[in-house]
């Protein structure tokens, strides 16, 4: 008798106990955004070239922008490696062409989110632009990838036509025009199984008005304390949109121990041991380097009052912190 029979028997007399490997389908909920560009979802998989003489080539990495209402591939390009300075460039080269998202979905991968990074280093590169647009950023939680499932459909469909094609790509520009290519049928000509009616992704992402990103960023600040010493130079580093800003605090405080905390782009400078305020600016993103704006060699001497400190309560509190564990 054949092992599916008896199997089915043996589950009809409740003699097996269900342990299935995966959950049922049925169990996941769906979702879908109501309005084009109210959520894209974007991820990069793996396609490897073919040398000349057939054999396999190099792999490298394709990232792609894809609308959650519509399943429209906004964006599809190749690259030798997937880095945060390309997940931006191409962002923004989407958001060119078919205006800002209300809203993006990752998974946690560094390129995209920080968070799971241990609070060094603050926001990256599209975290930062997000935030200065008030695009609501939303990243599935770890071990989930069905939360990002319709662009992780889309590039098994993607790799499927592409091992399908009589002639290989030996170049990353061959790639990319493969890409291109499945990009025009997949949007515009191949009726799309999930879409009502089964039309095209491009005749639902043009049918209904598109979702803005919103004006309230009031509840999405990004609040971090640093601890960190002085440099012998008199300045301290902190990385800010995924670049490091050297911030200039004076030769006179080399050494010194000194608290950061850190609101977005505001930024306060504290001497952990006293209290005193030692600087307070705001980050020009377009700059590395932010000086003190003081002539160079030591301070001129005045009977001005003692610099401005955060109050002794405030003082206890910071001196408890960098007694803590865990310093940064």
């Amino acid at each position: 008798m054949p092992r599916a029979t008896i199997h089915r028997i043996l589950v009809r007399n409740s003699a097996v106990v269900p342990d299935p490997s995966k959950r049922p389908k049925s169990s996941y909920i769906r979702f879908e955004a109501e309005q084009p560009n109210e959520t894209w979802q974007s991820d990069f998989t793996h396609y490897r070239l073919t040398n000349h003489d057939g054999t396999p080539g190099a792999d490298v990495e394709v990232l792609t922008w894809l609308d959650d209402h519509s399943r429209a591939a906004l964006h599809i390009s190749a690259h030798v490696r997937v880095t945060g300075p390309i997940v931006l460039a191409a962002f923004r080269e989407t958001a060119g062409q078919h205006g800002h998202p209300a809203s993006v979905l990752t998974d946690n991968g560094m390129i995209y989110t920080t968070r799971f990074s241990g609070g060094r280093g603050g926001r990256n590169h599209l975290e930062f632009e997000l935030r200065e647009l008030n695009i609501v950023q939303k990243n599935s939680r770890p071990n989930h990838p069905t939360t990002c499932g319709k662009v992780e459909r889309f590039q098994q469909t993607l790799k499927k036509w592409l091992r399908a094609q009589p002639a290989q790509p030996t170049t990353i520009t061959e790639l990319q025009a493969l890409l291109d290519r499945f990009a025009i049928e997949y949007n515009t000509t191949r009726p799309h199984r999930s879409l009502p009616h089964h039309a095209t992704p491009a005749t639902v992402y043009a049918t209904r008005p598109k979702a803005v990103p919103s004006t309230d960023r009031s509840s999405d600040t990004h609040d971090r304390v640093r601890t960190d010493k002085v440099s012998k130079n008199g300045t301290v580093t902190l990385r800010i949109a995924g670049r490091l800003r050297h911030i200039g605090i004076g030769r006179t405080h080399a050494g010194t121990d000194i608290l950061l905390l850190v609101q977005d782009l505001q930024v306060r400078i504290i001497n952990a041991a006293t209290g005193e305020i030692l600087r307070e600016l705001v980050i020009d993103p377009a700059r590395d380097y932010h000086g003190t704006g003081r002539p160079p060699g030591p301070p001129p001497k005045s009977n001005e009052p003692e610099p401005t400190s955060v109050g002794s309560g405030y003082a206890d509190v910071l001196r408890h912190h960098m007694s803590s564990p865990g310093r940064s």
